[in-house]
């Protein structure tokens, strides 16, 4: 029986819908937010307003992209959480009226469940592409989350090692702003790293147990260290500039490798993947793929449009659950702190 998935994201300030058909991507439409550039970071008001303007153009652009008319969709899958409420509830909203009005069933998702399963979206134009074999690791890395899950099926995922306070992808962020970058800043930083040295600054990295990470200290040392050496010369950050950035992304992708390399001797796992905002950035997969050829591990890298927060990882995950008959009701909610 053919499945055909329409799926609705809406959990932060991208909205974004996309079209699965029995596993195949035929459209994935994604529509920013520009407005939150002048204040630093996503402002939760905006962003809603902003989803609000979005939804119904976004989702009329997808099936038009797609070939596919709303007719034929099955399920929709929308954003249940983790994310900002009033985002969230734009998304589900309209997931709802879009059910009720051609009688379908709708499929609430976990974000960050589905930023995983993006490893799983096949291109109809080219289905040979390989996709990851469980048990698998995966190391999901955004602005909001950082974690190490050692994915078993499509829907047993265990959390084996979290951030214990701030995400890597924050952290690239907040430091990016101390030296007076727009946000987000990690692309920004990933952009002149290349240019600078990685070892012109050293910071020092958290000593946590076991696979939990943490980047709280770190943020604050950069702070301190620019604060200190700015006093002693005004233009220290504009004259270097490079090297500041290629140093600190030096330092947080070593964090993040030296837990996922601990986790895959722990589990004996050799098939890794990343997932997330921050495994868009150049310096990671290169380093990844580093310990790959050394550790002989099968790593999977995704699309950039998939490291974004993106419809069509949701879709994948309303496909898998539609084939488990994983419903909801229309009194589902949204919840801010959803977990898997």
């Amino acid at each position: 029986m053919s499945i055909t998935i329409l799926g609705i994201e809406s959990s932060c300030d991208d909205t974004s819908a996309a079209v699965i058909k029995d596993g195949y991507l035929f459209s994935n439409i994604i529509s920013g937010q520009k407005v939150h550039e002048n204040y630093g970071g996503v402002v939760p008001e905006l962003a809603s307003r902003a989803h609000q303007q979005h939804i119904v153009p976004v989702v009329y652009q997808a099936f038009e992209e797609s070939g596919i008319n709303k007719e034929s969709v099955d399920a929709v899958a929308f954003t249940r959480g983790p994310g900002l409420l009033g985002s969230l509830m734009v998304g589900s909203s309209f997931a709802k009226a879009f059910a009720v009005a051609r009688d379908i069933p709708i499929i609430g998702v976990n974000h960050l469940q589905a930023h995983i399963l993006a490893h799983f979206i096949r291109n109809p134009n080219k289905p040979e592409e390989e996709i990851p074999e469980f048990p698998f690791l995966c190391l999901l890395v955004s602005g909001g989350h950082t974690q190490l899950v050692k994915v078993n099926s499509y829907f047993d995922m265990q959390i084996i090692g979290q951030t214990i306070d701030d995400a890597a992808g924050e952290a690239f962020d907040k430091t990016g702003k101390i030296m007076g970058l727009p946000y987000p800043a990690g692309p920004v930083i990933d952009k002149y790293a290349k240019q600078g040295n990685p070892q012109a600054f050293k910071f020092t990295k958290p000593k946590i147990e076991g696979l939990n990470y943490s980047f709280s200290g770190l943020k604050t040392a950069i702070l301190y260290f620019l604060r200190d050496k700015v006093k002693q010369d005004t233009d220290f950050i504009k004259n270097n500039f490079n090297d500041l950035c290629a140093s600190i992304q030096h330092t947080i992708i070593q964090i993040l490798m030296e837990k996922l390399i601990l986790a895959a001797e722990q589990t004996g796992i050799k098939e890794v993947a990343i997932a997330g905002g921050v495994s868009a950035n150049s310096e990671m997969k290169k380093k990844l793929q580093q310990e790959a050829d050394q550790r002989n591990w099968k790593v999977h890298i995704p699309q950039l449009q998939y490291t974004m927060d993106n419809a069509g990882m949701i879709a994948i995950t309303g496909y898998y659950k539609y084939q488990k008959q994983s419903f909801d009701s229309l009194n589902v909610v949204p919840e801010a702190r959803f977990k898997y």
